[in-house]
């Protein structure tokens, strides 16, 4: 079984073309789950997999290209990339990696294997008793305009870390809770090109917005597990939000697609239960786009809440914008 046709779907002037099952992958590779990827500036697709090639490199069309990284990493989780650099963290391994496009690595932050001291028992974040240095289990990546990282820090801390471009931990912020500047979950950061600085406090249903210095701003709350994060040319946010079963505190919700303005106007947003309709996804872990307002969507093979991924089930969706 596997998903149907083509179909349009999005609002108002984000209309795309989905591609239900993009990508074509050499006899013998497989996606295995695609937490993240990005897009270089050629338009040439690089997608960071739980598999065997845990980087493997598409173009357009999906053709593939070439595949590095292979017995490096423990189990990928977010991907970043600028004009000449990829940005592999892995949330197993807690590492982060700063590579060339063709996978010389550049620089390490993090030791392997070794977890900085939270309380956290391994297994559940809800057990992480208080913050701690980099890192336990590293989620994401973002820079900052000026060339800084931000480093989320993630499903054994409670924190993101801004580093120097060379490497060096300038100040970190975030402790476990509910309140501002406080995380349940510090899934995913992205900053805009004003160099705001977005967090999304997944358990939390909520996307945290801070200065360049860790100053909270405010706090957007029209969501439901935000996952991944992505910004356009035009600072628009695209968020990928996860299924929720209901539970006495929060309603069942479906996996969908949220698109906002850096003003906090949504501006288009789908997606509902039937996970086999045209369209719809399962769980969208990453969301990142190209040049041209292109998007795609990486699905995981399972996630906490929802299970293992319908057999057939495709891993990664392009979504193709429909220009007016």
């Amino acid at each position: 079984m596997s998903k149907g046709r083509n179909v349009r779907v999005g609002g108002g002037d984000f209309i795309y073309d989905f591609i239900p099952d993009w990508g074509k992958l050499p006899e013998g590779y497989d996606f295995g789950g695609v937490p993240d990827g990005a897009v270089d500036a050629e338009g040439n697709v690089y997608v960071f997999s739980r598999s065997d090639h845990p980087i493997m490199v598409f173009d357009s069309d999906g053709n593939f290209i070439r595949s590095w990284g292979e017995k490096i990493f423990r189990r990928p989780h977010g991907a970043y990339i600028s004009s000449d650099a990829f940005y592999c963290v892995d949330d197993f391994q807690h590492t982060v990696r700063k590579c060339t496009l063709a996978g010389e690595v550049l620089m390490m932050l993090g030791t392997p294997d070794m977890a900085s001291d939270t309380g956290y028992d391994g297994k559940d974040w809800r057990t992480i008793k208080h913050p701690g240095p980099p890192f336990n289990r590293p989620t994401s990546l973002a820079l900052a305009p000026t060339g800084e990282m931000y480093i989320s820090d993630g499903y054994g801390n409670c924190r993101v870390h801004k580093f120097s471009p060379d490497g060096k931990l300038l100040f970190s912020w975030g402790e476990p809770g509910l309140g501002p500047g406080q995380f349940s979950i510090v899934h995913t950061v992205r900053v805009d090109s004003q160099g705001t600085v977005y967090v999304s406090d997944r358990e939390s249903d909520r996307i945290q917005l801070f200065t360049p210095d860790g100053e909270y701003i405010t706090s957007w709350t029209d969501f439901h597990r935000p996952c991944g994060m992505f910004f356009d040319a035009d600072d628009n946010l695209y968020v990928g939000e996860m299924q929720t079963k209901a539970t006495p505190t929060r309603p069942a919700n479906p996996a969908q697609i949220s698109i906002y303005s850096r003003q906090g106007q949504r501006l288009a947003r789908w997606g509902d239960f039937d996970i086999w309709k045209d369209g719809n996804i399962f769980a969208p872990h990453g969301i990142w786009g190209d040049p041209h307002g292109n998007i795609y969507i990486g699905e995981l093979t399972s996630d906490s809440q929802s299970g293992n991924k319908p057999a057939g089930y495709p891993c990664i969706h392009k979504l193709i914008r429909v220009r007016r």
